[in-house]
């Protein structure tokens, strides 16, 4: 074995370390099946844009977690906030007040347009998306009646786990145990321009005749990320401002769910921001605390305030410890200049991604981001079928020299996601890329 030793990578051991075996077995014996699957690192700690195992080894990560630790591993002022929390001996309590989350709450709602002016905070993302579709529909019960509860939503969009966010989500085989579907959830075409073609707003109009609805008396929301989640995979900027138009035409919410593009990932505080329009509800969550579990739910308090005392809670929602490490996360954002910097180093990301899909045109199909998010779309030779088998190569081979990313996920689980922490200086993103250059040539050299 070669040992790796740089200024962002150590690789000192054998990968996976003999010494780590025993831990993954135990994984393997004790934690569900679905908790396996990542390259096999055993995270011991984790610094700024480094994860470190117990042996000695440190990773470049180039994932963030998933897409969480937007200001960095245990920054020192997100550990120093949790700290004093800790010690004011104040961990839980459910939702009475107490400073931290409505400190939060406050910092939080400053920065949205001025329309988004209440929020909901909870735990996670998938909760975020629960509590926004029960918001839409109640607004529609109330407002319009019991017909109005439609909510319309995107081909492989992703929106979370539980059962209302898998429901509103574009990916069928995520449904398939649910057996009986929401029949006033709808799926259209999402405009990505590689999987989709078609980029103009008319295939929605389209799709809606299709479907036979009528908006204005069915539809109460439409929900969309503002990039797939599982590709990185924006919509044209005229595609939204078209569609936001055709919500306030048809007394339609428009809701975003910034779960994963939120909080300076795509180098504007909210990937929103790019489209130029405001949405009536948002859906935050990983990066809001680059740390703890938190989520929140923002919008217009006509919506939010629909719930009376006590009538919409969560048994850990706005958690103080989480919400102290949430605060200090937004603080540090606005003091370093994150959310720009993202956007620097961005381009010089996407330029060395440019360059491997360049070099590999029969393989790399698409390159999908901005800021500091990117998917790499691995299919097979001149083709557009998907090919996980290939992106999983590349990204154990990068783990192996030190470069950490998760496995491939989106379409066939084909993409490569690129999600560095946003602290991440231009040299680090420059070795990683060598070493992502690295694994192509090893694993597809014979494509060039």
């Amino acid at each position: 074995m070669e040992k790796i030793e740089t200024k962002f990578r150590k690789i000192v051991t054998e990968i996976p370390p003999k010494e780590s075996m025993e831990l993954l077995d135990s994984s393997y014996k004790y934690e569900s099946r679905s908790m396996s699957g990542q390259p096999p690192v055993v995270w011991h700690s984790a610094k700024g844009f480094q994860v470190y195992d117990i042996h000695g080894n440190m990773w470049l990560d180039w994932s963030s977690g998933v897409l969480v630790a937007n200001t960095g591993h245990a920054a020192e002022e997100i550990k120093k906030a949790i700290i004093e929390q800790l010690e004011n001996d104040l961990l839980y309590n459910y939702c009475f007040p107490c400073k931290p989350r409505i400190e939060f709450a406050k910092e939080l709602v400053s920065l949205f347009p001025d329309e988004l002016n209440k929020s909901f905070i909870l735990t996670t993302g998938s909760e975020a998306i629960e509590v926004a579709i029960k918001l839409a529909r109640t607004q529609g019960i109330k407002k319009y009646g019991k017909k109005k509860i439609g909510i319309i939503s995107f081909e492989n969009g992703f929106h979370g786990r539980t059962m209302g966010a898998q429901m509103v989500g574009g990916i069928p085989a995520l449904k398939e145990w649910i057996v009986n579907l929401d029949k006033d959830m709808f799926q259209v075409p999402f405009p990505d321009g590689f999987r989709y073609k078609q980029t103009g707003f008319d295939v929605f109009l389209e799709r809606m005749n299709e479907l036979g609805i009528n908006p204005k008396e069915e539809i109460i929301a439409v929900l969309m990320e503002p990039y797939q989640g599982g590709g990185a995979s924006f919509a044209p900027k005229e595609y939204v401002q078209s569609l936001k138009r055709w919500c306030d035409e048809n007394e339609v919410l428009f809701i975003v769910d910034e779960v994963q593009s939120g909080f300076g990932r795509t180098g504007k505080m909210f990937a929103f921001e790019h489209y130029d329009v405001i949405p009536d509800i948002v859906c935050c969550g990983k990066g809001i605390s680059s740390a703890l579990p938190l989520s929140a739910v923002v919008g217009k308090s006509e919506i939010m305030d629909l719930y009376g005392p006590g009538e919409m809670t969560s048994t850990h929602g706005g958690n103080p410890i989480c919400c102290a490490s949430a605060l200090a996360n937004i603080k540090l954002m606005k003091k370093e200049g994150i959310v720009e910097k993202a956007e620097i180093n961005g381009h010089i990301l996407y330029e060395g991604l440019r360059r491997i899909k360049e070099k590999y045109p029969s393989i790399v199909s698409a390159l999908h981001g901005k800021g500091l998010v990117y998917g790499l779309h691995i299919t097979k030779i001149n083709s557009e079928e998907s090919d996980g088998a290939t992106a999983k190569k590349i990204v154990f081979n990068c783990f192996e020299n030190g470069l950490l990313m998760f496995s491939p996920v989106g379409f066939g689980g084909a993409t490569i996601k690129i999600c560095p922490p946003l602290i991440i200086t231009k040299e680090a993103i420059q070795e990683g890329l060598e070493v992502l250059n690295k694994a192509f040539s090893e694993i597809c050299g014979d494509l060039e």
